[in-house]
């Protein structure tokens, strides 16, 4: 025999076996040995069924089960029997090794109903699934993959009860990394499809399918975050958004989760979501900051102070004084402003008046007197002829000593001016010229206005 004949003749074997197999799994009454004989026990062991007793039927369903499963080939009742009388017997059954041959059978029951009756392949496959995992706690690939050949075959016409135990086989493996994202959204994806057709078309049942729509929907949360892109976002979260568009706390939590997502501003829903994102947090960032500047003024006058707006600065320190009810606080304050309007303004008398305001609020404080002495000193030549803003320079000088006799603190800041700035003192001579001496009380002019007695070098 050649090659070629041998290999033919191989083919011709599986494919006659197959053929046998096929013919052995689908057989029916017609092709029984005995067809009246197997009509006849697939009444009798129907009626021990009905009166539940299914260790009589047993026996007798095995019998014309064994001949003709498929029954007529219009009916699929001795395979769904055979699952009952099975799922009975698991019920009392503790020998393990038994228990399993159920299971087994069962099993194998389903997948050959599946084969003989295409039009019930879905169900069979829905009930395998719902079995794999209420009855045996079988492995979740196997329950996931009875579950997707129930949704692929079925499509509207797929029982409900399958999406128990499909989700529950994708909620447990895709975390395990035994499912891919892709299949795991494959599988909410057509689960929901036919969800929506039902709810849609089948009245009769459009609640439980309403119901476990949601129930699926709800399992489905837990990975989400995992497994869907913008689109299953916008779906979800945009609704709530357009039924309240201007809900600052619903616009933000909608964008930031679409960002979130994958969503970019191409999409011109995203571009517009985010407009407005932008324009209300604007608007209420610069309400809290003028609510928080209002009460923070001091705050605000540094600010302020460090942008080189020295007027403004001026004037918030004059409001948080206002404001202000601790005695101690509201000295650093009236020092704060004096240092603005004496150092920056040039309103000496101002900063003069309010530095002693701040030394009156806080016994025993020198740096108020620091200040008014280098004003005085920084102005002294503005104060009359070279002897007279000499005068000005006592009247600095006394500032300081005052500063360092009340406050040991800037003692060393004071006697390094008071050391700088006493050989500036009149001139004896131009003093004597003038019919003045040391200790005479001399009167500054200009701005400072204080009598100082002499000092000459």
């Amino acid at each position: 025999m050649t090659k070629t004949k041998s290999a033919l003749l191989l083919i011709a074997l599986f494919v006659f076996a197959v053929v046998t197999q096929s013919v052995a799994q689908c057989g029916t009454f017609d092709q029984a040995p005995n067809k009246d004989e197997a009509v006849n026990n697939h009444v009798i062991y129907r009626q021990q069924i009905k009166k539940g007793d299914f260790k009589a039927a047993y026996p007798i369903w095995k019998k014309v089960f064994d001949v003709a499963p498929a029954a007529d080939g219009k009916r699929s009742t001795q395979y769904t029997d055979g699952v009952d009388i099975y799922k009975d017997f698991l019920k009392t059954e503790t020998d393990e090794a038994k228990k399993a041959d159920y299971k087994k059978k069962i099993v194998a029951l389903y997948d050959q109903m599946a084969q003989c009756y295409p039009d019930e392949a879905s169900y069979a496959y829905g009930r395998k699934a719902y079995d794999l995992l209420y009855t045996f706690n079988a492995p979740r690939k196997e329950i996931y993959d009875a579950g997707m050949k129930a949704l692929e075959l079925g499509g509207e016409k797929t029982e409900y009860i399958v999406y128990y135990p499909l989700t529950e086989a994708v909620l447990y493996l895709f975390p395990l990394k035994q499912l891919s994202k892709e299949e795991a959204r494959a599988a909410y994806q057509k689960m929901m499809e036919v969800a929506d057709l039902n709810i849609k078309n089948n009245k009769a049942e459009a609640a439980n399918w309403q119901k476990t729509k949601g129930d699926t929907k709800t399992a489905f949360e837990a990975i989400e975050d995992y497994i869907f892109d913008c689109d299953y976002f916008k779906a979800k979260l945009m609704p709530a958004y357009k039924a309240d568009p201007e809900n600052y706390e619903l616009i933000k939590s909608t964008y930031k989760e679409l960002v979130q997502h994958g969503c970019t501003k191409d999409d011109p829903e995203i571009a517009s979501l985010a407009a407005k994102y932008d324009a209300k947090a604007s608007a209420i960032n610069a309400q809290k900051t003028a609510e928080f500047e209002a009460e923070h003024p001091a705050l605000v006058a540094s600010k302020l102070y460090k942008s080189g707006d020295y007027r403004g600065a001026a004037a918030k320190y004059r409001e948080a004084i206002a404001a202000e009810s601790d005695q101690d606080k509201k000295a650093t304050l009236y020092f704060s402003l004096a240092s603005i309007e004496g150092r920056k303004l040039g309103q000496y008398s101002k900063s003069r008046a309010d530095a002693l305001q701040a030394a009156k609020l806080r016994s025993g404080w020198g740096k108020p007197y620091i200040l008014i002495g280098d004003l005085y000193a920084k102005t002294s030549k503005k104060c009359g002829d070279a002897f007279e803003s000499r005068l000005a320079i006592i009247a600095a000088v006394d500032k300081w000593a005052y500063a360092k006799s009340i406050d040991p603190s800037v003692a060393s800041n004071a006697n390094k001016k008071i050391a700088s700035y006493r050989k500036h003192f009149p001139d004896k001579g131009e003093a004597h010229m003038r019919g003045l001496h040391s200790g005479s009380p001399v009167k500054v002019k200009c701005w400072i206005g204080e009598t100082v007695k002499l000092r000459v070098n």
